[in-house]
């Protein structure tokens, strides 16, 4: 129910006032008769008048009260959507080798990929999206789905050391492609992140690339990590310790992936520039949306104002039948 006139609603914090007022006049208005004991009084029946006498206040309050709503015209609203839309197929390829620790991110460079990727997933309501992980191999974590819930929880659990370590880009990039090439969207996407070099796999990251090519799919590639030196963890018979390790990320390769497919490349140097990316991405992968909307309203205020006519016939007739003052 929706309002043409809202603020005569105010109106009612009137009726606050007049109670307070009442109460206060009832308090004095309270006849008082001296007699030496009221002992003879004691078990005469409270008789129901007793208990109505309050009943013409509230009835003229109720009529205040209908007449107020029935001013600012209470109106029901019936809406159809027709909506149309074209949602886009996206995979997202996360690499999680040991290096992802890495501490040049807060807290690690996992942990920071995994939080922008549930953003940038939650704002993708009509999308498709799945969830491929890859380091000395790779497999789905999560196939196409619209159910964004479950594909969050089990981007949640994704942490590095789940599979063999090393960095298979090609491997991860031709999972990518293997899942999403057959989707229902005209447009797909693979978003690619790694913070190394290809050293592991049995397919080259360009012939992957050409893979993804064939199939029109686009792909955006973002290395990970700060430039210079970040701190990885290193066992130690004292346990891990974090030293400074020089960042290598093939930018080479990672370019030629994006330039095949005709996406884009991205190096992201903290989790901030790193949000940005996927916002850059998000604005450049956005779903069609049609909608055709109908609406109609019909006016509800009859009801309240008889209902106050109701209420108003009901204070008169009790005023001079049942709780009639004697004058």
């Amino acid at each position: 129910m929706i309002f043409a006139n809202p603020l005569y609603l105010w109106l009612l914090l009137l009726l606050l006032p007049a109670i307070v007022w009442y109460i206060m006049k009832q308090k004095k208005a309270q006849a008082s008769l001296q007699v030496s004991s009221t002992f003879a009084f004691d078990k005469l029946p409270t008789t129901y008048k007793a208990y109505l006498r309050h009943l013409r206040f509230i009835l003229r309050l109720g009529v205040v009260a209908c007449v107020i709503v029935a001013l600012a015209r209470p109106q029901s609203t019936d809406k159809w959507e027709n909506q149309t839309t074209e949602g886009v197929d996206i995979v997202v390829a996360l690499d999680i080798s040991t290096s992802m620790l890495a501490r040049d991110f807060k807290p690690n460079r996992i942990d920071a990929a995994k939080d922008v990727a549930a953003q940038f997933i939650t704002g993708r309501t009509h999308d498709n999206i799945g969830l491929v992980i890859f380091a000395g191999e790779s497999f789905t974590m999560c196939p196409m789905t619209t159910d964004h819930a479950v594909l969050l929880n089990l981007l949640k659990d994704v942490q590095c050391g789940m599979i063999a370590d090393m960095t298979a880009i090609g491997d991860g990039l031709a999972t990518a492609v293997n899942r999403i090439k057959d989707g229902p969207a005209k447009s797909k996407t693979i978003i690619l992140l790694t913070d190394g070099t290809n050293n592991a796999g049995d397919i080259a990251p360009v012939t992957a690339a050409q893979i993804a090519k064939s199939f029109g799919i686009r792909v955006y590639t973002i290395g990970v990590g700060t430039q210079g030196t970040a701190p990885y963890p290193v066992q130690t018979p004292y346990g891990i310790e974090y030293q400074n390790i020089p960042v290598e990320i093939d930018e080479f390769t990672l370019k030629q992936i994006a330039s095949t497919t005709g996406g884009e490349y991205f190096r992201a140097t903290n989790k901030d520039v790193l949000k940005n990316i996927f916002s850059e991405i998000d604005k450049l992968e956005k779903t069609k949306l049609t909608v055709t909307e109908f609406s109609r309203r019909e006016e509800n205020f009859m009801p309240w104002a008889m209902m106050a006519l109701i209420l108003l016939i009901c204070e008169i007739v009790l005023r001079n039948t049942l709780l009639r003052n004697i004058p």
